[in-house]
């Protein structure tokens, strides 16, 4: 976890947690982008059955070609972008804040930070037959700060990730009224 370097770190603050999305989450794209890719390859099979001199044509032949790479390129492309997004976008819980960086798109990031003692409320929420199975949710957490409400989507065991940030923002709660 030290491979992480917060921005304005504070003094004696320590890495509690960094979360993701669930892997559920990204197995899920995964198997749909090999759906996609199984998909074009049914379907080539199935023209070539009912037309096989299609691949013989002077014109159709590098249409066929070309279009096929360029689905192939589009699907590609998701697929990193996918991945992208769910590498990046991650949740630092530290002994003294919470920090929330999400990436939009390729080349935009917002980073939000928040501290545990202006924590008011932390709500986890499993909805749902696979979050259920493969226990995975969301977490809610409310503050007093400019921004009201961090969202943690889809992240593994929210129940447990609740208690430990209730418990965090009770210590940074009671650090914080000893110092004042």
């Amino acid at each position: 976890m030290e491979i992480y370097r917060l921005s304005n770190k504070l003094p004696d603050e320590k890495i509690i947690k960094i979360l993701r999305k669930d892997l559920f989450i990204l197995i899920k794209k995964i198997a749909l982008f090999v759906l996609l890719i199984i998909l074009p390859m049914i379907f080539s099979y199935l023209m070539l059955a009912v037309y096989p001199d299609l691949l013989h044509g002077t014109v159709s032949y590098p249409l066929i070609v070309l279009s096929i790479s360029a689905y192939y390129l589009f699907i590609w492309l998701f697929f990193f972008f996918t991945f992208i997004d769910y590498y990046l976008d991650v949740w630092i819980i530290t002994n003294e804040r919470i920090i929330d960086v999400q990436q939009k798109g390729f080349f935009a990031r917002i980073i939000s930070e928040q501290r545990l003692y202006r924590i008011q409320d932390v709500t986890s929420e499993v909805q749902g037959f696979l979050p259920t199975v493969f226990r995975y949710g969301n977490i809610y957490v409310q503050t007093a700060g400019s921004k009201q409400r961090f969202f943690f989507n889809e992240i593994p065991h929210p129940d447990i990730v609740r208690d430990e940030i209730i418990k965090l923002a009770e210590r940074s709660k009671k650090k914080h009224k000893d110092i004042s």
